[in-house]
């Protein structure tokens, strides 16, 4: 594989194994899906990669997960993507400490691509997550997630500690402050010299940065999520309508 060919990551492969199987009637409407235990099993992979994948389907809507109770099928959706929806689930997953580095926390000044999305001048301050993305004890991605004071503000946000329930959960049941749209935007480019270093790259590797705006019902941003891919090691994709 040459270093600008993309291949899937694991959590974008259950996903597309599952809607298959979804669409075949492997797995019928109605039905609990295999426990998360059994899918490690089967993909082996890390259970955060398997819920990653189970958090994506519920969001585009092949499955309904029961607290308690499992993830049972609804179907195939209306309207189907086969986006990975990178921003958004940077935004939902956990941070559980197996599968995640916290690498940077609190008040920073945003630099002028943040800026430019939240709508505030370059250098304002704002509270940053950043996190490295483990596979398999492997750096799969680079995460950093920016929020406005007043979102943050009361929060668990600027602390060093994992927040085992992702942000957005964080955010909703602390401030009532809940997403209605992402904004993304994906472009393929050169890592930088921290990039590089973060996830272990070899000079010259390429990388895909997807940068997400998270807003509320009224348009405001909730969050910004930056969200950096090793481009020998992942591939986006989308389908839709022609007509």
């Amino acid at each position: 594989m040459s270093s600008l060919e993309f291949a899937p990551p694991k959590y974008v492969q259950i996903v597309r194994a599952i809607q298959e199987r979804i669409e075949d009637g492997t797995y019928p409407v109605g039905e609990m899906l295999p426990s998360e235990s059994r899918m490690v099993r089967e993909f082996g992979a890390g259970r955060s990669t398997v819920v990653r994948a189970l958090q994506i389907l519920s969001m585009q809507g092949w499955i309904e997960r029961e607290h308690g109770r499992g993830s049972f099928v609804r179907g195939v959706p209306q309207q189907t993507s086969e986006r990975s929806h990178a921003g958004a689930s940077a935004f939902d997953a956990s941070e559980e400490a197996r599968s995640n580095r916290i690498l940077k926390t609190g008040r920073t000044p945003v630099p002028a691509a943040v800026a430019e999305a939240v709508g505030v001048p370059e250098g304002s301050p704002a509270i940053m997550r950043q996190r490295l993305v483990l596979d398999d004890g492997q750096p799969s991605e680079l995460v950093t997630l920016w929020f406005p004071l007043d979102v943050a503000d009361g929060t668990d946000l600027g602390d060093e500690q994992p927040i085992s329930i992702g942000a957005r959960e964080h955010v909703q049941m602390v401030k009532q402050v809940r997403p209605s749209r992402v904004s993304e935007r994906l472009c393929a480019r050169m890592a930088t010299d921290e990039e590089t270093e973060r996830l272990g790259l070899d000079e010259g590797t390429p990388v895909l940065g997807i940068t997400a705006r998270i807003l509320d019902a009224s348009e405001k941003v909730i969050a910004v999520a930056e969200v950096v891919l090793p481009g020998d090691l992942h591939e986006l994709e989308d389908s839709y309508p022609a007509g």
